[in-house]
């Protein structure tokens, strides 16, 4: 019974494939409902939601750069950098974005 039981957790898994329409719709969902959301927000909440899609984006940052330093398939590291470049863009053009708002509304 018990050199059963080893045998068959000595046994390697099967590995998982990846099912790459399902992660396609939930991105495009995930992209109609962020889009959605972000076209009915007030203009006077624009800049709080700057800085928390920035924040998102910083972890998205850490992530991509961990996917993309590690040893994954070529692939998987090229979808790394590739999401590493939009965060950071998100990044940089958010704070572009908040400066110039911000600075509008200081007296000269």
């Amino acid at each position: 019974m018990i050199d059963g039981l080893i045998a068959a957790q000595a046994t390697p898994a099967e590995p998982a494939t990846a099912d790459y329409w399902s992660m396609l719709f939930v991105f495009v969902l995930a992209t109609f409902i962020g889009l959605g959301v972000i076209r009915r927000v007030s203009r006077l909440l624009y800049t709080p939601l700057m800085s928390l899609t920035n924040a998102i984006s910083a972890i998205a940052v850490v992530g991509s750069i961990a996917v993309t330093g590690g040893e994954y398939p070529k692939t998987i590291r090229v979808l790394g950098a590739i999401a590493l470049f939009a965060s950071m863009t998100n990044i940089v053009s958010g704070f572009l974005i908040t400066d110039r708002m911000l600075k509008m509304f200081k007296k000269q």
